[in-house]
């Protein structure tokens, strides 16, 4: 099998070309077949939008590829799952995600912070015990306006349990619907919505030290 780094393909959205261009059943139906220039087509076509995604999700340069090779390997092994009814886009989205997922889930979980302590607390009443007063305007991940403050909240997502940094990188990051997300997490469209609105709160009691910091300076 060829390599994605034998092929050249261009990175984010340039990379995910019209599955118009090559109908995506007949070149599933090659894959299926063992074709290998048919798999030399697909990472041409598709291959700089998965790494998009891989680099998204992974710490660096050098993990996003690894989960890229996990990536394409799977979908060389299991092209006859693909439902030609979808986008083949959309499938490798979710096959690339799963691949990063599966190697995040290897990684250490001693810096991961505990989102129960983050997130509002109420009593018996219903009132709040603990708010998080506000960040600013907009969702956590939006609040950073600079590639400084960017990488301060990809550390603080990084700090989240697994479940709640994937719901925050598929929905704040990736931007995908809670629909898709739901499908790309096998999870339910209502636990997604809940997991999300925890996430978001642990993130922004974990941003308020920085933004606090970052506004001293």
């Amino acid at each position: 099998m060829t390599s994605f780094t034998d092929t050249s393909m261009s990175e984010g959205d340039g990379g995910r070309a019209d599955d118009a261009v090559r109908p995506a059943d007949a070149l599933v139906e090659r894959l299926i077949g063992g074709d290998e220039a048919a798999f030399e087509s697909l990472v041409r076509v598709h291959g700089g939008h998965m790494m998009a995604v891989a680099r998204r999700f992974m710490r660096s340069e050098q993990d996003a590829a690894d989960a890229m090779q996990d990536a394409l390997i799977n979908v060389f092994r299991k092209a006859d799952q693909f439902a030609g009814g979808s986008k083949l886009s959309t499938w490798l989205h979710r096959v690339t995600v799963n691949a990063c997922r599966m190697r995040l889930r290897s990684e250490s979980r001693r810096h991961e912070v505990n989102v129960d302590e983050l997130v509002p607390a109420f009593d018996a009443t219903g009132h709040h015990v603990r708010r998080p007063p506000p960040v600013g305007d907009g969702e956590p991940a939006e609040a950073a306006m600079t590639s400084e403050l960017r990488e301060m909240v990809r550390t603080c997502i990084d700090r989240l349990p697994q479940a709640y940094r994937e719901v925050i990188l598929l929905r704040d990051i990736e931007e995908l619907d809670t629909e898709e997300t739901a499908r790309v997490l096998g999870e339910t469209a209502n636990c997604v919505k809940t997991r999300l609105h925890r996430a978001r709160c642990a993130l922004r009691e974990l941003l308020l030290p920085v933004m606090a910091d970052e506004t001293s300076n």
